[in-house]
Formats: structure tokens, sequence, C-alpha cells
């Protein structure tokens, strides 16, 4: 095959077959046609923003819920969003955990839907293979990318595949260090994340719709015996859910969600009551029914689920670990109890209870505030704060 006078030239040996395999595909998947950064004049139109990640629809967790609310509340003040999820792409489940999907190839196909688009943002929430596609796409073109921290993905593949924290710690900081920001949910995490090694961090606080979760009507759970002990979220080894299955509380436990562990924990605890996954308004009637949230992950980096049990007027039961904290920091008394003793925590709120004040103090976590602090972490160099809010028109 005569060769192109464009391809580099080795003087000392041809190349292998994997060696010409991957340079076609980079030729393949690098980003083509230029476009341009926003302009002063750019705020006539609102801003057009990319959120690339590995986790949506139809999981059910923290992530996915922060991204769908950012990009609901975005839309609202007359900007655009592009989602580039697993949905786009061909996929394998991820091994021992099915609900993730890992998309196959996504290289050459994130470039054309990023060039397609022609965002002023690129977002990139997430550090698997849409993420690193997504990463590949920036670090090629010189475009300015934000990333953020959600998950701690070093602490779960200790307790999954017992793979050393370090190493974990020392993949994350490699994919996130090439961004202009990385944005993280607390400011303890950020501390934290300091000591690591990590750097270039801003605050992302998380939100909760004050609109959806509100105190309702309790009687859903009125058929089991109170008081009713509530946790929302994955079942996985990582959410350390049998903390609280094994504890001696009175009245009634009950779980909803799905994940790799529910059938070992159904058939293992059969005292608690497994709902499966619930969502909207089905969801809200479950925190509206309960007594006490409780929280017994210690490895969430904010745990929105316990915002969106205040507001519903339910206090939380929790470690006194990083999101907790700061969830119920200066918080009144009735908002919840956290004790190293998870049974403690959990009698303690439920004594303590007060769902007027539970609902009060969710309403500081507006997701209007926290959409506002995430733009203006966008800003990169040339492009003040101001200039991004002015252009996402969210500007008081």
């Amino acid at each position: 095959m005569k060769k192109d006078k464009t391809d580099p030239v080795e003087p000392e040996r041809k190349k292998g077959a994997l060696r010409r395999i991957g340079s076609g595909m980079g030729r393949l998947t690098r980003a083509k046609a230029k476009f341009d950064m926003p302009t002063v004049r750019q705020h006539d139109t609102g801003l057009k923003i990319v959120i690339a990640t590995d986790a949506w629809k139809p999981q059910l967790n923290g992530v996915v819920r922060t991204l769908d609310t950012l990009g609901q509340i975005l839309t609202s003040f007359g900007n655009e969003v592009l989602y580039i999820t697993p949905n786009e792409f061909r996929s394998v489940p991820l091994p021992s955990y099915p609900e993730i999907r890992l998309s196959l190839m996504p290289n050459r196909k994130v470039a054309n839907m990023i060039n397609e688009f022609q965002p002023h943002a690129i977002h990139i929430a997430t550090e698997g293979p849409i993420g690193r596609a997504a990463r590949r796409f920036c670090k090629r073109r010189g475009h300015p990318f934000t990333t953020s921290f959600h998950t701690r993905f070093a602490e779960y593949a200790n307790e999954r595949w017992k793979a050393p924290v370090s190493w974990g710690y020392a993949v994350l900081r490699d994919f996130h260090k090439d961004g202009d920001t990385m944005m993280v949910a607390t400011p303890g995490l950020i501390e934290e994340l300091k000591e690591r090694g990590f750097s270039k961090m801003k605050l992302w606080t998380r939100g909760v719709d004050l609109e959806q979760f509100v105190p309702g009507d309790r009687s859903l759970l009125d058929r089991h015996e109170r008081p009713v002990f509530l946790y929302v979220g994955r079942l996985a080894v990582e959410k350390s859910i049998e903390d609280f299955l094994e504890l001696d509380l009175p009245g009634t436990k009950v779980i909803v969600g799905e994940g790799p562990q529910r059938a070992e924990l159904e058939e293992k605890y059969k005292d608690a009551v497994f709902v499966g996954p619930k969502y909207g308004e089905e969801l809200t009637t479950y925190y509206q029914g309960a007594d006490v949230f409780v929280f017994p992950s210690r490895t969430d980096t904010f745990g929105l689920v316990n915002v969106e049990a205040l507001a519903c007027g339910v206090p939380v039961a929790a470690y006194p670990v990083r999101g907790p904290l700061e969830i119920l920091e200066g918080a009144p008394d009735g908002c919840g109890a956290m004790d190293a003793d998870l049974r403690k925590a959990c009698l303690a709120a439920w004594e303590k209870r007060d769902p007027e004040a539970c609902r009060r103090w969710a309403e500081n976590f507006s997701w209007e505030a926290a959409t506002r602090q995430f733009i203006a972490n966008l800003e990169t160099p040339g492009f003040d704060e101001e200039f991004w809010l002015r252009s996402a028109r969210m500007l008081d």
C-alpha cells in the first residue's frame, strides 16, 4: 500500500499492526471544524453548554438528579444544554454493577456531537469512557473545560475490588489536572482533596427541588409499624446499608432503591421492607411518609437525598462524615442527629424531630443559587464571572 506523504516517518523501524490501528483511530476521532469561544454579545442568546456524563437515567442517584436539575434550570433561563450520556452509545454493564453502563469506543461520536453543537462551555461530570472522550477532545483542541468531583471512586474500587485507595486517587488526579476548574460539593471535601494533591478547585454546592420535595400526606407508610426509618439510594456495598439494617430499632425499616446488593440484603434482612426504585411524585410520598431518614454511607461527597428528606420535613440520622456534616452544620434542633453510633443518631433524630424546622433548613439549599455557582465556575482566561452569569441570563 502506498504510504501517505503526510504520515510521520520512523527511521529505525516500521510501525506494528496495533500501532497502525491506533494511529488510524486517532485520525478518525480527532476533533475537526473550529468554533469560537463566546463573545461579549453572547448574552443576547444565552449559552450553549455541553455536559458529558457516564451517569444518566435510568440510574437513580444523586449525580443523575444533580445534572438533570442543573440542565432544567439552565434551560429555564434561556440557555441550551447538550447531554452526552451512555444512552447515545453501545455499552456494556460494569462488572458487578450492571446498572452502570460503560460506553464502547465513544471518541469519534463524542467529537462529532461537540463539533455539531458548537458549545461555549464544556463540563465533564464523570471520569468514565464518555468523560474521557470529552477530555480527549478538549485536550486535542486546547478547548477550556471544567470537571466535577461527584463520587469517591477510589474508595468504591477498594470496597469492590480491593484496589489500593492511593492508586484510585492517582487516576483521579490525572483525570482532573488538565481542566480549568474541578467543582467540589463542600468546603470540607475541598480541604481533604487538597491534602491528596488536587488543585484548581471551586465550590459547587447542591440544591433541592423545593417544589417537588415538600411535606405532605404521610398515609402511604401508615400500614407499617412506626416509627418508619427510611433509606433511599443505591443498594451497594459502598453505601454501608448493612450498618443500618443491622440496627436494633423500633418500628420499621423501609428501603427504596436498586443495586447489586438487593437480592442478598432482602434474603438476609427479612424484617426490612424493600420496595425497589421510586421516581418523581412517588419518591416524594415515601419521604413524606417516613419518620427518620437514615444515611449510613461514609463515602458520599454530599448526599443529596439528605436534603430531599429535610425538604419533606423528615430529620436525618447519619455518621458525622463529609456530606452530612456540611448539610447539618448549624441546623436547628429537630433537623436530625449525627453520631459514630448510628443507632443513637437514629433514636435522637426520632425523639427530637421537628418537621417545620427540617423544611425551613432545606430551603437554604436553593437549586437556582447552586446553578449560579456552577455558571460562575465556568470562568476561563478572558471571561470573568460576571460575563458568564450575564451570558447565561442569571444576573440578578
